[in-house]
């Protein structure tokens, strides 16, 4: 049981980093389209994803 509740975490948690990063994308005035790659990205690839978004964000 404790491992579904963590597992369901887990995924919840990649949702909401991967909307993060892409409403963060959308607000430095990026384009929609590099918004949703950064959005695919964190979601299929969550810890590389985000990792690469957070150091290519501020170029």
């Amino acid at each position: 049981m404790i491992f579904i509740l963590f597992i369901v975490g887990l995924f919840f948690l990649n949702i909401f980093t991967s909307i993060w990063a892409y409403k963060d994308a959308v607000e430095k005035g990026r384009s929609r389209e590099f918004a949703v790659i950064v959005l695919v990205a964190t979601l299929f690839f969550p810890v590389v994803g985000l990792i690469v978004y957070l150091f290519i964000r501020e170029i």
